[in-house]
């Protein structure tokens, strides 16, 4: 098994709700192990757009990290993504931020995520979800926060668990406490 981050984000329609889908979408086939709370960002770019609503969460996977990736793309396109304009308004945006300890350099995929250091909105809340993380060659990601203290993010508050557990059991039918650990 292999821990995997995942960085969630959403600036247009029901933002909660898309990230919310995509939670439970992902938790359906990788045993999450923990989540952030829910940051609100200003969008980066030349596009005039809604800010982002994000957070992380934390799985381990049994896949290969391609497999990985094609699931987060599926998911994204079930909550209605269309890739348009780089750094574009999107519905959900999923991004494979660390894949444990491994550094892979594809033509599809690069991990650790390459602005992963330079993003408040994505570094407050890996740190929320996986304290002590470190990139693979063991630098600790909480050093580069001091680096990124001038973008405007903040904390709206945390995912309803309560909520996460109803929805969780209605959609699997689970009783096992493990089952219910959202």
């Amino acid at each position: 098994m292999v821990r995997v981050a995942v960085g969630f984000g959403s600036n247009l329609g029901d933002r909660e709700a898309h990230l919310q889908a995509g939670l439970v979408a992902l938790s359906r086939t990788w045993d999450r192990i923990g989540q952030s709370s829910l940051y609100e960002s200003a969008p980066i770019g030349p596009i005039d757009q809604n800010p982002f609503l994000n957070a992380v969460a934390v799985f381990e996977t049994g896949e290969a990290a391609a497999a990985d990736l094609s699931r987060l793309l599926a998911v994204e396109r079930a909550r209605g993504r269309v890739r348009g304009a780089r750094w574009g308004p999107r519905t959900l945006d999923l991004d494979l931020l660390l894949y444990g300890d491994q550094t892979i350099e594809t033509a599809e995929l690069s991990v650790p995520h390459p602005e992963l250091t330079d993003r408040r909105f994505v570094l407050e809340p890996l740190l929320e979800a996986w304290p002590g993380v470190a990139l693979p060659d063991g630098s600790p990601l909480g050093r580069f926060l001091e680096g990124v203290q001038d973008q405007a993010v903040h904390m709206v508050g945390a995912w309803d668990v309560a909520w996460w557990r109803r929805l969780w059991a209605q959609v699997t039918g689970a009783t096992h406490r493990r089952n219910l650990a959202l």
